[in-house]
């Protein structure tokens, strides 16, 4: 089941989108979340923060909260809250595809992976089934990865495949990491099919936090689509 809007003022995390075992993919779960804004008209720039690990496959009540909206479990724990909000671009110089592609055979998650059916990076993952990407990092330190855009894109996509090249950029294969806020601007959804690239930087990291910034670029090398986020690294880890 894919992350739909149901009736009743509900959405559910579909079982593939996982990111954690047992919870949504942080990226696609704040694009799901992002796009019921507005009473579901897209909105270009969302700010989203999960407050606790997005169930799957579970109605989610999706309510007004001032400019946004907020999302609960069943039981009425906040899972989210998202609000629009304005998304500087923090420009990532990419590689090109082939150049990913290189870059891509280093990804540390091949040998050390604390998610590895993750939708995203999950190199468990079958062909067509996850997005299979895997940023591997370069001689300054960012992420790149190479990104072949799946004929079922959406918005929500766009918004995974901003997700773990910034989650690889703090080295979460020594101390796991998730998403805990993304703010993001998508100013185009790519072409199915398209050979995108996708980069990711580290910014700051203070104690469990780490704030990263990323970027996607269609084949011309314009950015589509960027994000900058907060990571917040697992307790105990």
């Amino acid at each position: 089941m894919t992350g739909t809007r149901a009736p009743g003022g509900e959405t559910i995390i579909g079982s593939r989108y996982n990111g954690p075992p047992g919870s949504g993919n942080g990226g696609w779960t704040a694009g799901t979340f992002a796009a019921l804004l507005d009473g579901g008209t897209t909105v270009p720039s969302a700010q989203v923060t999960l407050r606790t690990p997005p169930p799957l496959e579970t109605p989610l009540s999706v309510r007004t909260a001032g400019e946004g909206i907020s999302v609960h479990a069943p039981d009425g724990t906040l899972v989210a809250e998202a609000i629009p909000v304005p998304v500087a671009l923090e420009p990532i110089p990419p590689v090109s595809f082939a150049e990913a592609e290189a870059i891509s055979l280093g990804f540390p998650g091949f040998t050390a992976h604390p998610f590895p059916t993750c939708f995203v990076c999950g190199p468990e993952r079958a062909p067509g089934d996850g997005l299979r990407m895997f940023p591997g990092r370069t001689a300054g330190g960012e992420t790149a990865t190479p990104f072949t855009v799946p004929d079922d894109v959406s918005a929500a996509t766009v918004w995974a495949a901003l997700d773990c090249p910034g989650g690889w950029s703090v080295e979460v294969e020594a101390r796991p990491y998730v998403l805990g806020r993304v703010s993001t601007h998508v100013a185009a959804v790519p072409e199915p099919g398209s050979r995108c690239v996708v980069m990711g930087r580290r910014l700051v990291t203070e104690g469990r936090k780490a704030s990263v910034a990323v970027t996607l670029y269609d084949p011309a090398g314009t950015a589509l689509a960027w994000s900058r986020a907060t990571w917040i690294a697992i307790a105990g880890t």
